[in-house]
């Protein structure tokens, strides 16, 4: 008795994995209303739809499509922060330009201003000579060129 019960439940368990899959279509008439059946419509487009999983045939098109569509997504996301990146970078250089300006114009205020310049090196303070005064005059000049641009020009004095 136990032997039948237990071929019974295993068939019964079987039965839908071993049932062939009817196949169902999917269309819409001409009022708009979508249909399904068993049996393709004549002279219609139908979809034949998988039953089990739920997806039809076209689907795997429409996923492939938004993939796509994601891809162009992230794509577009990783251009705008490269852009965002070069922006950040673009500024630090301008402010780094201006600050050099205005720390060369300073010093050729300095050397222009003044007849003697003393420094200190090696904790020992002295005057640079009248051609060490020329010296950073022309680096401090090309300097204030280099970073203030066409706009702000360099002190004209060299």
């Amino acid at each position: 008795m136990n032997r039948k019960i237990l071929l019974l439940t295993v068939l019964m368990a079987a039965a839908p994995g071993l049932a062939t899959s009817a196949s169902v279509y999917k269309w819409t008439d001409e009022n708009g209303v979508t249909h399904f059946g068993d049996r393709q419509p004549t002279g219609r487009n139908a979809e034949q739809v998988n039953v089990r999983s739920g997806t039809s045939q076209g689907a795997g098109v429409q996923r492939r499509s938004a993939q796509e569509q994601l891809d162009e997504l992230q794509e577009q996301q990783a251009a705008e922060q490269q852009q965002r990146e070069e922006s950040a970078v673009e500024e630090a250089r301008r402010k780094q330009r201006e600050a050099n300006c205005g720390t060369a114009r300073s010093n050729l205020e300095v050397i222009n201003n003044n007849a003697r310049i003393r420094v200190e090196e090696n904790g020992e303070t002295r005057y640079l000579s009248p051609e060490e005064i020329a010296q950073q005059r022309q680096k401090f000049q090309e300097i204030a060129d280099e970073n203030c641009g066409p706009d702000q020009g360099g002190s004209s004095t060299r």
